[in-house]
């Protein structure tokens, strides 16, 4: 195992949206590529917006795609008294110092510069005084008065801020508690952290951070930066475009390895490879590639994307599936009297058209119903199903019940006969038994359909067409 360690340290004050799971994956992806080491660390140090429902929620997602950390999960809120053991000794060491300046007077700093044409901060006042814990206030980290704070970030390159663009953090609040870069330093030292992937809105929290690592004389990680997922209108993601809950797109059922593809599309790339197996990804992955610009979700791409693992996943897998679906949409009872034992067979034909499980599970109701409740599409039934169709249809049924074996390659010998017999064009009749025995001008292959729905069902659902028409 290499000593690369990477992170991924969200916020439980909602849910795991798309963004944060592709931060997750880039952090996982990175770490596993190299053999190293994946930590998650819960940062819940704001009480009052965090939640163990956020929490469950993100720690579910995370199981779901597959994301697998390393060790315990870390709780930054269970180490406060690490926090400020480390503000401790930056105060010790002339790196930090406290401060009881009102939040009015800092606002009278901010306003005083920017009327100058400055960069409006905090102005430094108590760097000097030595004020001690007995003011009351807070404790500011004290940053160089020159130079530059500079790094090369794994996905933008070099990048540098010149100090006098950085005010001096609050490291410690009025009331104790310990502020969000002093924390995050810690504990990513704490934890071995060496490599730091994260949204491009972390960049200014970067060279705030840097500083506090040289202050205590750690080593400083790298860091990357990857830019944010943008709408269709290249406008920044929202719930209308598919900034949803990963957990949502389970429910609207697609593969978790099909959402992982997915996401590992929206900014990095290998030549023009489309789909990637989870063992690829891992061989392959390398931040060299991880793209600059903002990436566009699609939500057809990433439906192509869900069809392409449809096509290949395991029957048995999609039965189970399918089945929890429909138990869950129709409840268990009224589940047990559909035909669910038809689902392994029926399922490889409705594979390659499928989007999603729950696409599946809808193309799936003919198989499933029984002929008094299947549905018919009604322009279908007024083109397809004129009289002379369902002539047609009396004449060819005894002869398809006269089969002998009842078997894909009978069913279409025998159409196909009684298409000869009457010189006849294939879709003249083909049309009217699809749609007599699906519902549907849209079904898979016609003879397939047929030979797995059997011949009871079939019959019983041309003879509904012919006999009664009560559609």
């Amino acid at each position: 195992m290499s000593d690369t360690v990477t992170r991924f340290a969200p916020s439980p004050t909602g849910f795991l949206h798309i963004g944060g799971a592709r931060t997750a994956l880039f952090s996982w992806l990175l770490a596993k590529s190299q053999g190293g080491k994946f930590l998650l660390r819960i940062e819940d140090t704001d009480r009052e917006r965090s939640t163990q429902e956020a929490i469950d929620a993100i720690l579910e997602a995370m199981t779901w795609l597959g994301l697998d950390h390393d060790g315990e999960v870390y709780y930054q809120s269970q180490r406060a008294d690490r926090h400020n053991e480390v503000i401790d000794q930056l105060v010790e060491s002339g790196h930090a110092y406290w401060c009881n300046c009102s939040k009015e007077d800092v606002d009278a700093m901010r306003d005083k510069a920017r009327a100058a044409g400055r960069k409006p901060k905090y102005d430094g006042r108590c760097r000097e005084r030595g004020l001690g814990p007995d003011c009351g206030g807070v404790v500011r980290f004290k940053t160089p008065l020159a130079g530059a704070v500079s790094y090369t970030d794994m996905v933008k390159g070099p990048s540098a801020v010149n100090v006098e663009e950085l005010d001096d953090l609050i490291l410690r609040r009025s009331d104790g508690g310990p502020t969000y870069n002093l924390a995050v330093v810690v504990d990513d030292h704490d934890m071995g952290v060496t490599q730091v992937l994260r949204g491009d809105d972390h960049v200014n929290n970067t060279f705030r951070q840097i500083p506090i690592y040289e202050a205590m004389g750690w080593q400083v990680p790298s860091f990357g930066h990857v830019p944010m997922i943008l709408g269709p209108d290249k406008k920044k993601l929202s719930k209308r475009h598919g900034a949803l809950s990963v957990m949502e797109y389970e429910k609207m059922g697609y593969l978790p390895e099909a959402v992982l593809n997915y996401l590992v599309r929206l900014g990095w790339s290998h030549g023009d490879q489309e789909v990637f197996t989870r063992e690829e990804l891992t061989r392959l992955f390398t931040t060299d590639t991880l793209s600059s610009s903002p990436s566009v979700f699609d939500l057809q791409k990433l439906e192509w994307m869900s069809g392409q693992y449809m096509q290949g996943a395991d029957v048995n897998r999609l039965t189970a599936e399918v089945t929890k679906i429909i138990e869950f949409e129709v409840g268990r009872d009224e589940a047990e009297k559909l035909n669910l034992k038809i689902l392994p067979k029926a399922i490889p034909l409705l594979q390659p058209r499928a989007k999603h499980l729950v696409d599946l599970a809808e193309q799936s109701r003919l198989f499933l119903v029984d002929v008094a409740f299947l549905m018919y599409d009604e322009t279908a039934v007024k083109k397809f199903l004129t009289p002379e169709a369902r002539a047609l249809l009396e004449e060819i049924a005894p002869q398809l019940e006269a089969i002998e074996e009842w078997t894909e390659a009978s069913i279409e010998a025998c159409l196909r006969s009684f298409i000869d017999e009457k010189e006849l064009k294939f879709k003249v009749l083909a049309q009217p038994v699809r749609v007599a025995v699906t519902g549907t001008t849209q079904s898979p292959g016609l003879f397939e359909t047929m030979a797995v729905l059997g011949r009871e069902q079939t019959m019983t659902r041309m003879r509904r067409v012919v006999e009664d028409f009560g559609l």
